[in-house]
């Protein structure tokens, strides 16, 4: 069995720069490039930067990419999604037009006899308090009900600087204060599993704790990196 685990595209919904237009056909080719062998596809966090699934709207500029998750899932190919902290407030889009399971915190599962963890890792850092301040006031319900009375194009708009305004506070961090972090959830909880999976650090990574193997998938803005696992046996591997 293949399972391809891939996080932080950091998708922009109206992507106008170089870099993000580029992106987006890099991950574009990455999604038509698994379609041939890949039996799971687990997005684990930040693949938009800014997602909202409004009752009867979705964001446009995504189209092209789920149409890649499209053919993936009537290729056979099975789809979960682990919300990030770009990416959380889910409706009914996925599971119902893509047949994509949507989980807010963790997936949890056995792949050929190996039991699996796949967490974004965003609420995970306890070393990363004030972070976790900030996201929790995004993700306060009270929050997403202003958010959803909103008009979509004014809200996109609110959205695109809450979503700068992240990785602004991103960016102040060391990478190694979150790496830190993510690795410690890790061996907290290794006993439990044979394989863990993380993002948000934008540090692809892979460490054995004891028997154990830690991987983080890593940035798609730089590395292009994911994880394969593939009969049981995690890999850390990139695309172009």
């Amino acid at each position: 069995m293949k399972v391809y685990v891939a996080s932080d595209f950091h998708l922009a919904f109206n992507p106008k720069s170089q870099e993000e237009l580029e992106r987006n056909k890099v991950v574009g080719d990455f999604l038509t490039e698994i379609q041939k062998d890949a039996d799971m596809l687990i997005l684990a966090g930040d693949i938009f930067d800014l997602w909202y699934d409004w009752k009867q709207v979705i964001v446009k500029g995504y189209f092209p990419f789920l149409k890649k998750l499209a053919d993936l899932n009537e290729n056979g190919c099975r789809l979960v999604f682990v919300a990030g902290n770009h990416d959380f407030w889910f409706g009914d889009f996925m599971d119902r037009y893509l047949d994509c399971q949507v989980f807010q915190k963790d997936f949890q599962d056995e792949i050929d006899g190996k039991k699996l963890y796949v967490s974004h890792g965003d609420q995970l850092t306890n070393n990363d308090i004030r972070y976790r301040f900030f996201q929790f006031g995004l993700r306060n319900p009270f929050t997403r009900l202003l958010f959803s009375s909103l008009h979509p194009n004014f809200a996109l708009s609110l959205g695109k600087l809450a979503s700068r305004t992240s990785r602004t506070r991103s960016a102040a961090k060391t990478n190694q204060q979150r790496k830190c972090g993510l690795q410690a959830y890790a061996e907290k909880i290794a006993r439990l599993y044979d394989i863990i999976v993380m993002g948000h650090s934008h540090n692809p990574t892979t460490k054995k704790i004891g028997e154990t193997h830690y991987l983080n998938t890593g940035y798609w803005g730089s590395d292009n990196s994911y994880v394969l696992i593939e009969d049981g046996k995690p890999h850390l591997r990139r695309f172009k």
